[in-house]
Order: C-alpha cells, then sequence, then structure tokens
C-alpha cells in the first residue's frame, strides 16, 4: 500500500514545500542538485508563457553564477509536465510582436541548452508543445512511464517555434521526429524512448535515482547519429519529403491547412543546418499564426475550453444504467464505463446485449491500447437484462428507439424504479421533451443527453432543456458530460434541436442535387473541399437513407422548415431496403470494409464540377437554419452554435464555424447569395428573419 501511494506522489526533492517565486519554486538538495519545479499559481496545468520563460531566465543567472551539480526540471502539477504554449498570448498579437516572444524564447532555451552542468527534464503525464520543446533543450530527458509526449501545433494551424523542429530532428529519429509534428498525434512514454526522444523511462519511486546516474555521467543514450547523418543530406530529405507530402494531402488541403507543408518545406530546405533550420522556423511560425485557419482554428480551441468551462462542480454521478442495448445503447455504455463509470445495461432481448458486450471490447482495445484498462472497463460494464441496475443507478439513459408511445412507456417505468434524486435522461435525436415527460411523477429530473454516431468519436453531446427541468438535474447533466470526456451544448427542445435539424437541409439538398443529374461523387468531393469531413451524400448513406427520410419529414411537420420534397427514387430506394452502409448499398454500393465504391473525378462526364453554385446551395441552407435557431433560442449564442457545428458535424474547422464563416465572407454576401438562389431555386432558400438580428 505504502509503495502504491509513493508512486503518486511527485519526487520533488529540495524543492518539496518551498514557496514559488512567480511560477517557479527551486532548492538544492544534499548532492548540490538544483530543483527547479514549474507550478504555476491558481492553474490545474502548466503551459508555457512570457513571464515563464523570463524567470527561467533568472535561474539560469543564478545557476551560472553559482554552479550547482545539476539542474532537474519537472512539473508540480500532478497532471502533468506542461500542456504547451499559452496561446492566449498569440491572440491579437502581430507578426512583429511575435517574432519578437520567439526569438526571446529561442533565446533563454539555447541558454538552458548551453549551461555547463547537466540539465535533465523530468516529465510525467501530459508533455507537450511548448513543454516538450522545453523538455528537448535539457541535456537529458527522463520519462515517468505515464509520460505522454506530443507535438499538437498542427492541430492550431501551427508547427513548434520554441526550437521544436531543430531539437527534435536533433536527438530522435527524424522521420518519427517529422511524422509527430506533421499528425499531432501523442507518443507513450516508451516509444519515446525507443526512437530518442527520451533517454529513460523510469518509476516515479526511482526518479532521484535516475537523476543521480544522469548527474554522475552513468546515463549514456544510445547512438543515433547514422539516420540524421543520412537526412543530413538534401537529395535523401527530397525523397522523403515527397512521401510526407503524399500522405499530409490525404489528410489536409495545403489552401486551407498550410502549416504541415510549410514545415515538410522547412526540413527539406534547412535540414542540414541546425541555425538556418532555427531561423526558418521562427520565420515560418510567425507567418502562420497571421493565417485565417491559425486564427479560426485558435478561435476552435478556445471553444472547446468554453465548452468544457460549463461544468460546475461534480455530477456526483457514479453509478449509470442505460435501457436498450441497440447500436446507441450499447455505446453509450460502453463509453461510459471506459470513462470509469459503472454501468449496467439492459433490453428487453438478451441477444442485442450480447452484441453491444462484444463491439464494447472492440471500441475499448481500439482506444484504450492497455489490456488492463480494456479489462477493468469491460468489467465496469455489467449485462442487466431484468434491469435491476436501475434501483442503484444515479443517472438513467433510456436508448429506446424514436417512438414517443414507446419512450413514454420506458420512462414512466423506469423512474418508478429509480432512486430518490437520480437523473431520468433520453438520448431522443428528435421529440419534445415535453411530450415525453406527459405521465412522469416529476418531469424535473427528465434531461435530454443526446449523443451523436458514432459516440466514441463524436465530442459534442446536445444538452436537452424544458421548462419543468430543475436547475440541479441540467447543471449534474452538463457536468457529467464533461466528465464523460465530452462537450455539452445546452439546447432548448425543437425537433431535430440544432445539430440534426442545421445537418437536414444539407443532405436534402445534395439528394436533390443528385436527383438533377450531379454526379454523387461530385457532390461530395465540393463539400469536401469546402471543408466538411464527409460529402452530403455519403454522410445521408451513414445516417441511414430511412433515418434520412424520417428526421426531413419530421422537421417540415413540427417546424415548418421549407425543406425540399424528398424524390420517390429515395422512397423505392428505402422500400427496396437499400438503405445505405448498414446494407451494404444505398446512394452508393459499398465494400467489404464498408467503404463506398467511388467513381474517380477525372472520370465523370458532367460539368458541374465548374457550378458556381453547388457548394452555396449545400451550405447556405445550412448556415440559415443554425440562425433560425439562434433566433428561436434553440441555441443560445454563436460562439456555442460554432462550437456545437464544428465539434458535432465537423463543419469545416479551420474556417471557425458557421457563424464565423458568415461573418468573415459578410452577412450581406450571403443574403444576397440567398435571395439569388430563391429566384432560381425556391423559397426553401429564403433568408430566416434573423439574419436582420446580425
Amino acid at each position: 500500500m505504502l509503495d502504491a501511494l509513493a508512486d503518486r506522489a511527485l519526487e520533488l526533492s529540495a524543492a518539496a514545500g518551498v514557496e514559488p517565486t512567480g511560477n517557479w519554486r527551486s532548492g538544492r538538495d544534499e548532492d548540490g542538485v538544483a530543483w527547479w519545479v514549474l507550478d504555476r499559481p491558481g492553474k490545474s496545468v502548466n503551459t508555457i508563457d512570457r513571464s515563464v520563460l523570463e524567470e527561467l531566465n533568472t535561474l539560469i543567472d543564478e545557476a551560472e553564477a553559482h554552479p550547482p551539480k545539476g539542474v532537474v526540471i519537472r512539473s508540480g502539477k500532478p497532471s502533468g509536465f506542461a500542456a504547451g504554449a499559452d496561446i492566449a498570448q498569440f491572440v491579437g498579437a502581430s507578426t512583429t510582436e511575435i517574432s519578437a516572444m520567439l526569438a526571446d524564447g529561442h533565446g533563454v532555451l539555447d541558454r538552458l541548452a548551453a549551461l555547463r552542468m547537466p540539465v535533465i527534464a523530468v516529465v510525467h503525464g501530459h508533455c507537450l508543445g511548448a513543454g516538450l520543446e522545453l523538455a528537448l533543450a535539457c541535456r537529458f530527458r527522463l520519462a515517468v512511464s505515464n509520460a505522454s509526449l506530443g507535438f499538437p501545433e498542427v492541430m492550431l494551424g501551427l508547427h513548434p517555434g520554441l526550437g521544436g523542429t531543430f531539437r527534435s530532428l536533433k536527438v530522435a529519429d527524424p522521420i518519427e521526429a517529422m511524422t509527430m509534428m506533421l499528425t499531432g498525434r501523442n507518443m507513450p512514454a516508451r516509444r519515446a524512448r525507443k526512437i530518442g526522444l527520451v533517454d529513460a523511462v523510469v518509476e516515479e519511486r526511482h526518479v532521484v535515482n535516475a537523476v543521480r546516474a544522469a548527474t554522475g555521467g552513468e546515463l549514456h543514450r544510445p547512438d543515433r547519429s547514422l539516420p540524421a547523418r543520412a537526412f543530413a543530406l538534401k537529395p535523401a530529405r527530397s525523397i522523403a519529403a515527397r512521401r510526407m507530402r503524399a500522405e499530409a494531402r490525404k489528410k489536409a488541403d495545403p489552401a486551407h491547412y498550410p502549416a504541415p507543408f510549410q514545415l515538410i518545406d522547412l526540413w527539406e530546405q534547412h535540414g542540414g543546418s541546425e541555425e538556418r533550420l532555427r531561423r526558418a522556423e521562427l520565420e515560418s511560425f510567425a507567418s502562420l499564426v497571421e493565417t485565417p485557419t491559425a486564427q479560426n482554428l485558435v478561435r476552435v480551441f478556445f471553444l472547446r475550453e468554453a465548452m468544457r468551462a460549463q461544468k460546475d462542480g461534480a455530477s456526483g454521478i457514479k453509478r449509470v444504467h442505460v435501457i436498450g442495448a441497440g447500436a446507441m445503447g450499447g455505446d453509450i455504455a460502453a463509453w461510459a464505463a471506459r470513462e470509469g463509470f459503472r454501468v449496467s445495461l439492459s433490453d428487453i432481448d438478451n441477444r442485442p446485449i450480447g452484441e453491444a458486450l462484444r463491439k464494447a471490447a472492440k471500441m475499448l482495445e481500439g482506444t484504450l491500447k492497455d489490456p488492463l484498462k480494456v479489462r477493468d472497463a469491460l468489467d465496469r460494464l455489467v449485462p442487466d437484462p431484468a434491469g435491476a441496475g436501475m434501483a442503484g443507478a444515479d443517472l438513467v439513459i433510456e436508448a429506446a428507439p424514436e417512438r414517443l408511445e414507446l419512450k413514454q412507456s420506458i420512462l414512466r417505468k423506469a423512474e418508478a424504479r429509480m432512486k430518490p434524486g437520480a437523473i431520468l435522461a433520453t438520448n431522443t435525436s428528435a421529440l419534445p421533451l415535453p411530450d415525453l415527460a406527459q405521465g412522469l411523477a416529476d418531469p424535473s429530473r427528465l434531461v435530454g443527453i443526446h449523443f451523436f454516431n458514432p459516440v466514441s468519436r463524436m465530442q459534442l453531446i446536445e444538452v436537452v432543456k424544458h421548462d419543468a427541468l430543475a436547475p440541479d438535474m441540467l447543471r449534474r447533466a452538463t457536468n457529467f458530460v464533461v466528465e464523460l470526456n465530452r462537450l455539452p451544448a445546452p439546447v432548448r427542445p425543437s425537433a431535430g434541436f440544432l445539430v440534426n435539424r442545421a445537418l437536414t437541409p444539407y443532405i436534402a439538398e445534395a439528394i436533390l442535387l443528385a436527383g438533377e443529374g450531379v454526379p454523387k461523387e461530385r457532390i461530395d468531393a465540393r463539400a469536401e473541399a469546402f471543408g466538411m469531413p464527409m460529402g452530403p451524400i455519403e454522410l445521408a448513406d451513414q445516417v441511414g437513407l430511412d433515418i434520412a427520410v424520417e428526421v426531413a419529414q419530421t422537421l417540415a411537420e413540427r417546424v415548418g422548415m421549407p425543406l425540399p420534397e424528398m424524390p420517390g427514387w429515395l422512397h423505392q430506394m428505402v422500400r427496396e431496403g437499400r438503405l445505405g452502409r448498414k446494407t451494404g448499398g444505398g446512394l452508393y454500393d459499398y465494400d467489404a470494409e464498408g467503404k463506398p465504391k467511388k467513381v474517380h473525378l477525372d472520370a465523370l462526364p458532367d460539368k458541374s464540377a465548374d457550378d458556381p453554385d453547388l457548394v452555396d446551395r449545400l451550405i447556405l441552407p445550412m448556415l440559415n437554419t443554425v440562425v433560425a435557431c439562434l433566433r428561436e433560442g434553440v441555441i443560445e449564442s454563436e460562439d456555442l452554435a460554432d462550437g456545437a457545428m464544428v465539434f458535432g458535424t465537423g463543419f469545416a474547422p479551420f474556417r471557425g464555424g458557421p457563424m464565423r464563416y458568415a461573418r468573415d465572407r459578410g452577412i450581406d454576401d450571403i443574403l444576397s447569395k440567398l435571395r439569388e438562389l430563391e429566384m432560381t431555386h425556391g423559397a426553401r432558400f429564403r433568408p430566416d428573419p434573423g439574419w436582420d438580428r446580425l
């Protein structure tokens, strides 16, 4: 027991208990080693900003004036070493200001790297971005076994800017280092050691001994100079760079996401000279910060933080019961178990419960990667055909098919078995909560918690309010969503809420275009070129054509949306059972792996590639619907609407969300185009009155 507790306590040696001076606290141990502990006051995680580096500079002054035997740099935060740069410092700053900040930061890290005594970074938890760049400026890097290292800058439309390019390429396998920077993916400690990014992996209780080995000259890193020497030659870099660009183009359009391509250019052109690469990194980073892509991706980052910040305390939820082991219910149960909740899963039939457990195991293996973590998550997921878990659950989630009478019956029966104070939730995607609450003894505890498919990948959850909902139930439900590692979007009850309501005209217009003879591959390609993660035709197949038709009819009836009439040929496909990917064929045919069989664009004989209205016909109805939802109060603010659409539909992140896109393009231009399309194609393009408020 004592050993287990010792592993959880961070070894801060001489800096333990020392009052911090600004962002750092420091002390020297009995061996004469200085311990510099980064512990930013009032923050749960460390970030790197100008003040952190200025104070580090002062510590370096002291080490030069009174040299210790060695220096240890680590974090005092249990969450990890550092989460990266404080990107708020770049918002609104000019290229000149950013260049000056980066140059100052480079100067500090260069001084750290030049210290004569061994400087050892001890990293645990997340060591990302500028945090990793700080660690790379140290002579040695010791990773505690739970460490995760990465360069996430590409996710913000940037690349490393504090020396991460040349320092990572110097110590690690160049191809592996470039892959980290180009993908933004984190790397676990042992893998990082294998590629040379860290020198040793240790358990927390062995940190002091590992530091002594490093300061005593007993820690030797393997010779990794062969790959570095090979790629010091430009022809070798050029060959690798061509492959990297080809891979990068599969994931990103250089016109919209320039950062990875600029990074490849930097390495190809200057990878043979540390000094040239250093200068090029500074110039390139500063130029990228001002691009619309980076500005919008930074905005999306802050939208994510704002959505998470809706959490107010703890949910108090430990046990969850899910009713309905179908595709959604089974996935909800599995994800909740993954995130540490005790989950019971019931259904009227045992067969779907068994299938749900099989799918859960596959999802957990794919996302957790660790057999012990998979085992623990599966232990938390309990098959419960009789629904006995309802009585002890803090939250009961109904995930039955979208039929009002069925859901009402399930909710009433569940309420009768639940304990006082427990939350009753429905995963409805469209049904009005006031209708679902009819017949409940206490409608104040019914809340909508609307997940999106696939649950393991979709970050957004709509939290649906209604007038009878108790504020504390809403608060706890919102907290639960964040505890699930998901992003809550509070919405008012309205058919389709926000996301499905906004996606429906996008899909419906695409189906109409296909009926007009525009090849479906062309429709999808134009939408994807705009920045959507999936074209609307493929999305319709993914959702299911039967569901797409049903949702469109529901929205037309309940909200009065002026959607195009679903064509007869589509209804015929549904009657024939061609429902999309789930049946192996829909608008596309699908191979054995579930991938659509598409004709190459070059083989399409149509002229729609030159149609200037095609993208507007797809995207502007979506914007028009978001504006309608804002006007009706379905969603409270433009920021929340943008966040919900980016994280719920994948709406072109580099555009910052539909409302940011509308404002960047110009409200007048959007209105003019909608009126033009209305004249040509009908009332479904009529601008919503909500545009007048913008």
